[in-house]
């Protein structure tokens, strides 16, 4: 992983986010207050927009730049959430000296860990933890049991789906879908979406 590395996945995000921005708009709309794909789409706007100033970076300055741009730049619970994965992953150890596919994962998890803790989510909440979490152990495990890299990857991807679906028939416990009790059920959870189509760009891309 390189700084290049980070602002090429945040082209190749942007492209799939904005080709699917119309349907999270609607499953906004529908549970949520219908900002959530503006976020999504200003915050990696600010990350691409960050590449003349952090190319030539370390890894970790880069890294806590992007933090400091997504906590400030988007509004609602998005900016704070990955804005501390970002802040946490700078402070992953030893990471200038290079990042292999074993440091990626473990930096992920230990952001993924942090956004837990400052969301106070879990899985079977109806957010993008439902997402996130299982991802991040599916790339832990994947290392623990020594698969192969691909398999590892196309495992994260089949995962990231499945915690995305299973939102549908959950009752929300935070943000404002929490408000709707049982009318909630039905509707795919619009962070659980973006964070599922981020997840599959990144590995399918890792992948090819």
């Amino acid at each position: 992983m390189s700084v290049n590395f980070l602002i090429q996945k945040a082209k190749e995000i942007q492209v799939v986010i904005d080709a699917n921005a119309a349907e999270i708009e609607k499953l906004d709309q529908e549970i949520g207050d219908g900002d959530h794909i503006f976020n999504v789409q200003r915050g990696i706007k600010l990350v691409i927009e960050l590449e003349p100033t952090i190319k030539d970076l370390p890894i970790s300055k880069a890294l806590n730049q992007i933090a400091m741009k997504v906590l400030s730049g988007i509004g609602g619970s998005s900016g704070a959430l990955f804005g501390t994965l970002f802040m946490t992953m700078a402070k992953g150890s030893e990471i200038d000296e290079g990042i292999d596919f074993k440091k990626a994962i473990e930096i992920f998890a230990e952001g993924v860990d942090a956004v837990k803790l400052r969301g106070k989510a879990d899985v079977g909440e109806k957010t993008m933890m439902d997402v996130l979490i299982p991802v991040s152990n599916c790339l832990k495990k994947g290392l623990e049991e020594n698969k192969d890299k691909n398999e590892i990857l196309i495992e994260a991807v089949a995962v990231a789906e499945k915690g995305m679906l299973s939102t549908k028939d959950l009752l929300a416990t935070k943000g404002r879908a929490s408000f709707l009790g049982e009318r909630a059920k039905g509707h795919i959870d619009p962070g659980a979406r973006s964070s599922q189509l981020m997840i599959k760009t990144v590995c399918e891309s890792v992948n090819s």
